[in-house]
């Protein structure tokens, strides 16, 4: 035991570590430790982070097949197998997750592993109001057996669900079909707040084999370079171009998006709406960049919502989003914790590159809570001071003042720390990065809370509760308004996009002195925004002053 600690120790000593001494080292190492067993739940979570990160980082071909094969047998190990209810929700395979999914993960896990997903009872506190709604999820001609029988719920979906299925699969697909409306169905569902268990199987998700084999493996023989950059430097340095993926290309790493967060108990919008048809790479140096667009029906009135994963050899060491509007961006940005301590500055420096290049954008925004506002993770990480080395500046004057003051303390005293007390004052706004003049027509500074009161005002005065007649009335004037004879042609998503953007177009005024062209890129602005692609949309938007210019002022009281 005390042999295979000593090669753990090393091994994670020599994480960091790059030559080929090192390399060949670390080779002894996993050969030891391949057939080695821990007494402790801890160790064995010591060396599954350890062959994770070097997976990412590997020194050569021969350390990084011994990682791979190590990881992929991960499960079989038998201190592991030993250790696994310890290891519950370590993402760790051979181990179950214990978590309340959001509707759209819980979808994703029922429709794929049916027999591993289940409800955790001793944790439901609301089973007595599921009860009430067996009603529903039964077909008519058993509400007779419901009425009458004695049953728990627990007890009746064990007898309604099939063979194949679990609980947990059973409510969640009968649920959805009995609520045609995703948007209904998902408010009903996370309403329920159901507990579930995922039971480990065979292929179910893990971080231990979350990798995608298909791009560039990069081997590091030499230092990690940890200097800060300079962010305005790093944006002039060109990534790769973005290509887009196959539907199937793009199916799979939706789902690895999916699993890197469901392994992780988190939840993101961008990759729990994901297209597989607008998936694309960016190959970045050493670094990957997976930008997911958003399935049609989800995407935002105005705003493109674009999330990310971060790629090294395959493996996901980052993810966050982009959203994007007027060559501006708030940008949503998490390292994982196994990949934490490389230089984060620099990974983060090449995902704002990846948005200048790709999005246009000249400004970025990062919002107050992940500074630290009632985010006290951010707080003890002091993350406002790692933007503000990278060039993020409040637009607050007081703000302004008070990092100013914290900067005059630290030239005197170099040892000096922000207190919690006012790295919390400091975050009370959003931080941002300008390329060029400052301008207020950005991210985090606009508020569309003034159009969307004169949509509703619109809605109300015209059709009242006949929304559904008004959404057509409003798309048929619009169509007239702009010209359009036809939407022969139009795929359902373009149409749809019409439907939602016609009361846009009913609060434009003077759009008839509009010249012809300025109209006709309305048109095919609007229908970018059901395209296969919402990025075309969000360059048509950004290029459109005379929209631009009249949206602002929609925006004001």
């Amino acid at each position: 035991m005390s042999s295979a600690l000593t090669y753990l120790k090393r091994l994670e000593a020599l994480r960091f570590e790059f030559g080929a001494p090192d390399a060949q080292e670390k080779q002894a190492c996993l050969q030891a430790l391949e057939s080695a067993s821990f007494k402790t739940a801890a160790q064995v979570l010591r060396l599954h982070e350890t062959l994770c990160f070097i997976q990412a980082w590997p020194d050569n071909p021969a350390v990084l097949s011994l990682v791979d094969a190590m990881l992929e047998r991960f499960d079989r190990r038998t201190d592991l197998r030993s250790h696994a209810e310890a290891l519950t929700d370590s993402g760790i395979a051979g181990t179950s997750l214990y978590f309340r999914f959001y509707a759209a993960t819980a979808q994703w896990l029922a429709q794929r592993w049916p027999n591993n997903l289940h409800i955790d009872w001793d944790d439901f506190e609301n089973a007595s109001r599921l009860e009430r709604y067996l009603g529903v999820l039964a077909c008519f001609s058993e509400t007779i057996t419901l009425e009458n029988a004695a049953l728990t719920a627990a007890e009746w979906l064990e007898r309604l669900k099939g063979s194949q299925e679990t609980d947990a699969s059973f409510v969640i697909r009968r649920l959805a079909e009995q609520v045609p409306n995703g948007f209904l169905f998902e408010q009903l569902y996370d309403e329920f707040d159901f507990p579930l268990v995922l039971s480990p199987g065979a292929d179910t998700p893990s971080r231990t084999r979350a990798k995608y084999p298909q791009t560039s493996v990069h081997y590091q023989s030499g230092p990690i370079h940890r200097n800060r950059p300079c962010v305005e430097e790093e944006l002039q340095v060109a990534a790769g171009p973005s290509r887009l993926l196959t539907k199937g290309e793009g199916t799979r790493l939706v789902n690895l998006a999916h699993a890197a967060m469901a392994t992780r108990h988190r939840d993101l919008d961008a990759f729990a709406y994901a297209d597989p048809g607008d998936v694309c790479f960016v190959e970045d140096r050493d670094l990957t960049f997976v930008l997911y667009g958003v399935v049609p029906e989800r995407r935002f009135l105005l705003e493109t919502l674009y999330g990310f994963m971060i790629l090294r050899c395959g493996v996901p060491i980052g993810y966050g989003s982009f959203t994007c509007l007027f060559h501006s961006a708030e940008v949503a940005f998490t390292l994982l914790d196994t990949f934490r301590g490389v230089n984060s500055a620099y990974i983060y420096a090449r995902t704002l590159a990846v948005a200048h290049q790709t999005f246009g954008c000249d400004t970025f925004m990062v919002n107050a809570y992940q500074v630290g506002e009632e985010n006290d993770d951010a707080i003890q990480s002091g993350a406002w001071w790692f933007y503000q080395k990278l060039g993020f500046r409040p637009r607050g004057k007081h703000l302004l003042r008070l990092m100013n003051e914290e900067l005059a303390k630290l030239r005197r005293r170099p040892n000096h720390r922000s207190s919690p007390s006012v790295l919390r004052r400091l975050a009370a706004e959003n931080v941002y990065l300008d390329l060029c003049q400052q301008r207020d027509d950005v991210i985090g500074r606009l508020n569309f809370e003034h159009l969307g009161l004169r949509i509703t005002d619109l809605l109300a005065r015209r059709f009242g509760s006949d929304r559904q007649q008004g959404e057509k009335i409003l798309a048929d004037e619009a169509a007239e308004r702009l010209g359009v004879q036809t939407f022969a042609g139009w795929t359902a998503s373009e149409r749809t996009a019409w439907r939602r953007w016609a009361a846009v177009v009913a609060l434009l005024p003077n759009l008839s002195r509009w010249p012809p062209a300025d109209r006709q890129a309305l048109v095919e602005l609007i229908r970018a925004k059901g395209a296969r692609q919402e990025l075309e949309y969000l360059q048509r938007f950004d290029a459109h002053a005379r929209l631009r210019r009249a949206i602002l002022k929609q925006s004001t009281k």
